[in-house]
């Protein structure tokens, strides 16, 4: 077992509830068969932590079946769901991955889940990622806005991407005690 699926296990193996949660989850993580896998994601009345092993070890083989679940995983309450789907949409290679990352991260209704898509934005590089995070900032530096932590992934985001048409939304963020010095460093990193 890799060391990101052992940490899966090991994280997933607390929701366990009885013997046969025990047995799921050691065929889960040991069953080398993707239909397996696969219809674990479709089968009725299965735990959400069966559902995460199954999809998050599809997603890191490459297999397209995986990436609904992961997108809704991506967008859970529980960030280490949400970091287990980033890291394996990131090595899924579907091409819908931007977009689906790029909803997420511009979802006024979901600002509270977005810091793990903003950061998977980064990641991927994807035709989505600098507008996505253009706007998501854009947003988040209006007065009090509570979501400073989103702000500031979108800042070192773009700073990553060194999308010249960040330019604007980044010197806005100067003024942002919690963003000036991102802002300043993501700025110098502009083509």
């Amino acid at each position: 077992m890799d060391a990101d699926l052992e940490d899966l296990a090991r994280r997933t193996r607390r929701e366990l509830t009885g013997p046969a949660d025990e047995e799921l989850h050691r065929r889960l993580t040991a069953v080398a068969d993707p239909d397996a896998l696969a219809t674990a994601l479709t089968q009725a009345q299965l735990p959400l932590w069966a559902r995460e092993i199954a999809a998050f070890r599809l997603g890191c083989a490459g297999d397209r079946r995986s990436f609904e679940p992961l997108v809704l995983l991506l967008n859970h309450r529980d960030p280490e769901r949400c970091l287990s789907a980033s890291y394996a949409l990131s090595r899924l290679g579907d091409p819908r991955t931007g977009a689906a990352a790029a909803a997420l991260a511009t979802n006024e209704l979901r600002v509270a889940y977005a810091l793990t898509p903003v950061r998977l934005l980064t990641t991927l590089r994807a035709p989505e990622s600098a507008p996505a995070l253009i706007t998501a900032l854009g947003r988040r530096l209006g007065p009090g806005d509570p979501h400073w932590r989103v702000a500031l992934a979108c800042v070192e985001g773009l700073g990553a991407l060194a999308d010249e048409r960040a330019r604007p939304v980044l010197e806005s963020a100067l003024a942002h005690p919690r963003l000036s010095a991102a802002a300043s460093a993501a700025l110098s990193r502009l083509r």
